[in-house]
C-alpha cells in the first residue's frame, strides 16, 4: 500500500494510516501523517494539507538552531496549531545560546561510521536526554482535533523515533513500524539533494555518504529493543514519564478509531 502524499515542497511525507494492528484493526489515515521539513511548501501545499487532509497540528522536531536559521515555514501563518519540541540535549539547557547549540551539532567533526548501531545509539539518545520533548510530541498527537504532521529535517531519525513509539502505542506489529521506518530510503537521495546546500545542513551532511544516511531495519529494532526490555515497551516507558493509564489509551484510540 503506497501512502506517500506528493506536495510540491516536501519529498518524504506520508499518511500512517492503513498499518495493521494486532487486534485486527488498523491505524486510521489522516490521523497522524510523517514528514521532512514543511519550509518549502506551496500555498496548493497549504490547502491541500488544511482542506483536503483535515491537518490540524504540526509537531516540529527540529532543534532551536534548525528552527531559527530556516524559519518557521509557511505553515505558521494559517491557524493550525504549532508544537515546537527539540529532541537534541543542548537545548534543554536555556543558558545555550543558537550559536552555542549551532557549534555543537553541526560544526564538529565526527569520524565515527554512521551505521545501523551509530543511528540505534543516537535514537535511543532521544529517549535518555529529552524524554520530556519525546512524551510531549506524542501528547500533541493525542490531543490533535484533526491530522497531526511529525516532521524534522530529514523525517527520517528524530521523526522516525516518535511516529515508531506512536504505531507501538497504536499497535502496530514491529515488523510494521520498521518497515515503515525503512521505506524513507525509497527517497533518501532527494532527502539529502534537498538539505545538503541548505544552512545549517550544509555543514555537516556533505562529509558523510548516502549510504550512512539510508535508514536500516537494525536502528529501529533497537529502539523497540530499548523500549522493550527497559519499560516493558512504549507504553511502559509512557508511563514511566508520567502519562496515565488513560493518557495512553486516548493516544491508542487517536489512532485507531
Amino acid at each position: 500500500m503506497t501512502r506517500w502524499i506528493e506536495l510540491d515542497g516536501v519529498v518524504n511525507m506520508r499518511d500512517l494510516g492503513g498499518l495493521p494492528t494486532r487486534d485486527g484493526r488498523g491505524t486510521r489515515e489522516g490521523r497522524l501523517i510523517r514528514s521532512d521539513n514543511l519550509q518549502d511548501l506551496s500555498e496548493g501545499d497549504v490547502r491541500h494539507l488544511i482542506e483536503e487532509l483535515g491537518v490540524t497540528d504540526v509537531v516540529d522536531l527540529r532543534s532551536n538552531v534548525e528552527y531559527e536559521i530556516t524559519g518557521q515555514g509557511p505553515l505558521r501563518s494559517t491557524p493550525l496549531t504549532h508544537h515546537h519540541f527539540s529532541l537534541l540535549s543542548e537545548d534543554a539547557d536555556p543558558s545555550a545560546t543558537v550559536a552555542d547549540a549551532l557549534a555543537v551539532s553541526f560544526g564538529r567533526d565526527d569520524p565515527v561510521t554512521r551505521d545501523a548501531a551509530f543511528w540505534g545509539r543516537h535514537y535511543t539518545g532521544y529517549l535518555t536526554k529529552r524524554p520530556d520533548s519525546v512524551a510531549a510530541a506524542l501528547a500533541a498527537v493525542r490531543d490533535s482535533t484533526g491530522g497531526a504532521v511529525v516532521h524534522c529535517a530529514a523525517g527520517k531519525d528524530r521523526t522516525g523515533t516518535v511516529v515508531g513509539m506512536a504505531l507501538a502505542v497504536a499497535g502496530v506489529p514491529e515488523e510494521e513500524i520498521v518497515a515503515d521506518y525503512v521505506r524513507t530510503a525509497e527517497r533518501i537521495q532527494q532527502i539529502i539533494e534537498r538539505l545538503v546546500e541548505v544552512e545549517p545542513y550544509s555543514r555537516s551532511l556533505p562529509t558523510h555518504s548516502l549510504d550512512e544516511q539510508t535508514p536500516r531495519a537494525e536502528a529501529m529494532e533497537a529502539v523497540l529493543a530499548h523500549l522493550d526490555e527497559g519499560y516493558g515497551g512504549t507504553t511502559g516507558w509512557l508511563t514511566a514519564a508520567g502519562w496515565t493509564e488513560a493518557d495512553v489509551e486516548a493516544l491508542r484510540v487517536r489512532l485507531t478509531s
